[in-house]
């Protein structure tokens, strides 16, 4: 219904656009100094939300009234000086050149403001990551490459493809991801969920650094991880191809996507693809790390249509992934990894059998796996109305979670839930009052959760719903920019008591109604409302051309998710018994950021200090028994409980990139993150590792590469590149040791090595190569971010290494053809 009404508006406001006549204005943007086409460039029309780019031949076209004329167009590129283009009556083809820069602050940023917004007029710390750059990053999964590309975010991993995103140390359903604007809604409160998109039909990202509350409402309490599409821009009527393959050596990966595109002035279509099969990972002290592999598969599909007044859009993505679930179980003196045969007291844990190499090597998936399903149907809408314009989006998706861990019934599923979500959002930006600029709106989401057949019991049926009515200002004058905002936030959480028995024939719980013989009440219901609100104000100052200054304080606020309040059961994927507390309040934070940007033609640098006070932090604390040893609800499955305090975490970012003029093609790279995290509870004070640190830390973080780009003079267009990355991870010695739920993690350091090559056979015809060795010199390591930290059965090893590592040696091949 709402899809049909986006649709109609769209038609209507068409059918109303004047007869006046038309003329169609065309140009090319070049390098002012080589003369070769830049493509994808943002051209925006001045005092308009509207918005094109340029082609992969730097091509563009532009549909205009006569009355439209004169006007003018802002240019902008990565790498490159901003310019403008005045459009006149007196011609209808341009030819622009953008002169080369370090430059980075005129890119255009998206998320979590009004409007498109230049990094520099956005007070607070946001970074695009580009397509090229996603491309170029040879890693296991999405966020992997992201974390990889921006300072102070990180991942909590499960394995390979299990990637959560944590900014500044704040993670789970604090990080909001969006996927062309949609809410990523998958059950976020398990440790093992992870982010269900494809990777290879992205066009680019956009990380927010922040409490984003006032414009996405809760779960946007440290930022916002924002995902893009690939969107066909050409508008030259011409169907665009573009086939990725890649191959990686220490898991026998073979991934491979195509995306398929066509636009013309009114009418766009695409469909993608992908699919990534991979067995064990390997290191060089345990081998093949057993049930690691995965096999993973996409599809989407759009439909768009779009005149001078706007645009409609219809999109459908369906994800489809069967994940290997690791618990780390082993042989006490050889240390090979042993497999679950058995159920209950059958169980002998420490005399498990010993997996077979056949079995190791294989890429058929273990009976014991996660099947997760992701359905998403949306249309996202954009009218010009009155002096401003009107954003509306509809969404609708389904997450199916499924986790077979019963090896005696691998049919039977021990964790089966559905969750349906609705989200919507309405947004009219421009709205201008003197130099005052608002936007104003609302979103939210309407969410059923069901149990299906299953014989664990983590979470209970519910329904919530949500709404959050928000104001955002922009005020520009000179050199100033100043932003604030304020937002209202609204959730109702409903549950229903939850009753299991025990199933005579096979031995495990089922679902059963009050009245069933032996029903057990396990989770009673519940009905909760949180309100909060969130604010913000911020500010940038260009001091000169090459530096400017980011001031910026934000409240936030994240209603407690369902498993913080109403959990008491086991998740088997994560191998966690979780136990809520229904008495939580809603988390608000108070954060404040300064932040510095310098750029000339040869050096940027930025830094970003941050200072975060989080009140009723929600964090999760292992259940140890009087003698201090874990205690096991469920056999091999730790329990932990959430507990709620206050917090505070401070840190920086800082980046320094040289690209020496006389030294053409040649950059320096290095990036640096900092964050500590401390439980500010009395009786934690000057308690260290005993409860004064809060769990899952990121250590000092240092990234430095160096990068060389040659261009040859040859028949094609050839451009080679070279890099060298050292990755390093300080020793994270401020962990929560109490209760035996963190350890201390020693310090490494791995070494990136690449090389690639691009040949344009014509402008439309590209083939890209990359060759890539991740962790070149094979360190054995764990993060203190990898939860294969902690599997593990034995309080001691033959060999003194507790746990599973993390990924060895990985050579990377990537083949890309456009055309």
């Amino acid at each position: 219904m709402f899809t049909r009404f986006f649709f109609l508006l769209g038609i209507t406001l068409l059918s109303n656009t004047c007869f006046s006549q038309e003329r169609l204005v065309k140009g090319v943007v070049k390098d002012s100094l080589t003369k070769e086409s830049i493509s994808f460039c943002s051209i925006q029309i001045i005092h308009s939300s509207r918005g094109i780019q340029t082609d992969a031949g730097g091509r563009f076209q532009l549909l205009l009234s006569q009355k439209e004329t004169p006007l003018t167009l802002i240019i902008s590129a990565v790498g490159y000086e901003t310019d403008t283009l005045l459009i006149t009556l007196l011609k209808d083809e341009y030819e622009v050149l953008l002169r080369s820069t370090a430059k980075t602050l005129d890119e255009i940023i998206v998320t979590g403001v009004s409007k498109g917004t230049a990094i520099n007029e956005n007070p607070v710390a946001v970074q695009s990551i580009s397509s090229k750059k996603i491309e170029s990053t040879l890693e296991s999964n999405i966020i992997d490459v992201l974390s990889k590309n921006s300072p102070g975010l990180n991942a909590v991993k499960t394995g390979p493809n299990i990637s959560k995103p944590f900014i500044r140390g704040l993670g789970y359903n604090r990080v909001l991801t969006l996927y062309d604007g949609v809410r990523q809604e998958g059950q976020q409160w398990g440790d093992e969920h992870g982010i269900e998109v494809d990777a290879y039909g992205l066009e680019k990202a956009e990380v927010i650094k922040g409490p984003s509350s006032i414009s996405f409402g809760s779960d946007a309490l440290a930022g916002v991880i924002s995902l893009f599409p690939y969107l066909p821009r050409e508008k030259d009527g011409t169907v665009y191809t573009k086939i990725t393959s890649e191959y990686q050596s220490n898991n026998g990966l073979f991934g491979n996507g195509f995306r398929v595109g066509y636009s013309d002035q009114k009418w766009l279509w695409a469909l993608r693809g992908s699919s990534r099969l991979a067995r064990n990972y390997t290191n060089a002290l345990e081998g093949k790390v057993y049930n690691t592999g995965f096999d993973e598969k996409n599809f989407s599909a759009l439909m768009g249509y779009s005149n001078q007044k706007g645009f409609t859009r219809l999109n459908f993505t369906f994800y489809n992934n069967n994940q290997g679930i690791p618990d780390g179980s082993r042989d006490s003196l050889t240390r090979k990894f042993t497999k679950q045969i058995a159920e209950g007291n059958l169980d002998d844990i420490k005399n498990r059998p010993i997996v077979s190499d056949e079995e190791l090597s294989s890429y058929n998936l273990s009976t014991l796996h996660q099947h997760i399903q992701h359905i998403r149907v949306y249309s996202n809408n954009h009218y010009i109305i009155g002096a401003g314009d009107i954003d509306a989006l509809i969404a609708f998706s389904q997450n199916v979670r499924q986790e077979y861990t019963h090896p005696t019934m691998p049919e039977q599923a021990g964790l089966n839930v559905r969750l349906n979500t609705v989200n919507y959002k309405v947004v009219y930006n421009n709205f201008k009052l003197s130099k005052l600029e608002y936007s104003f709106g609302v979103n939210g989401m309407l969410q059923n959760n069901k149990i299906k057949e299953a014989t664990d019991f983590p979470i209970p049926n519910y329904d919530l719903s949500e709404l959050s009515s928000f104001v955002y200002g922009h005020w520009k004058s000179n050199r100033w920019n100043v932003t604030s905002g304020l937002s209202f936030d609204i959730r109702n959480l409903k549950t229903e008591d939850l009753y299991t028995n025990l199933n005579p024939t096979t031995g495990f719980n089922q679902l059963a109604s009050q009245n069933t013989m032996g029903a057990v009440l396990q989770q009673s219901s519940l009905v909760q409302t949180f309100t909060g609100f969130s604010a913000s104000i911020g500010s940038t100052f260009r001091a000169s051309e090459f530096v400017n200054f980011k001031f910026n304080i934000a409240r936030g606020y994240r209603a407690p998710n369902i498993a913080e309040i109403a959990s008491n059961g086991l998740d088997p994927g994560a191998h966690i018994v979780y136990v809520g507390n229904r008495d939580f309040v809603p988390e608000t934070n108070l954060q404040q950021d300064v932040g510095i940007t310098i750029e000339s033609k040869s050096i940027s640098a930025s830094l970003s200090i941050f200072n975060n006070y989080v009140q009723h932090y929600i964090h999760l604390s292992q259940v140890v028994d009087a003698d201090g040893n874990p205690i096991e609800l469920v056999q091999g499955n730790k329990t932990f409980q959430y507990q709620q305090a206050s917090a505070q975490l401070y840190g920086f970012e800082g980046t320094v990139n040289v690209s020496p003029k006389p030294l053409r093609g040649l950059s320096w790279r290095n990036a640096i993150s900092l964050v500590y995290g401390n439980n500010t509870k009395k009786e934690f004070e000057n308690k260290r590792t005993l409860g004064q640190y809060l769990p899952f830390i990121p250590p000092l973080k240092i990234v430095s590469s160096i990068h060389q780009e040659i261009k040859l003079k040859t028949k094609q267009k050839q451009l080679l590149n070279f890099s060298f990355e050292m990755d390093y991870s300080a020793a994270q010695d401020k962990f929560l040791a109490l209760y035996q739920t963190e350890t201390f993690t020693p310090h490494y350091t791995l070494f990136n090595l690449s090389a690639g090559t691009e040949l344009e056979f014509h402008e439309k015809n590209k083939l890209q190569f990359q060759f890539q060795i991740n962790n070149l010199f094979d360190e054995v390591y764990q993060s203190n971010l990898s939860r294969l930290k902690y599997f593990e059965y034995y309080s001691q090893s033959p060999n003194g290494r507790l746990g599973m590592f993390s990924m060895g040696r990985n050579m990377c091949v990537k083949v890309i053809c456009s055309f």
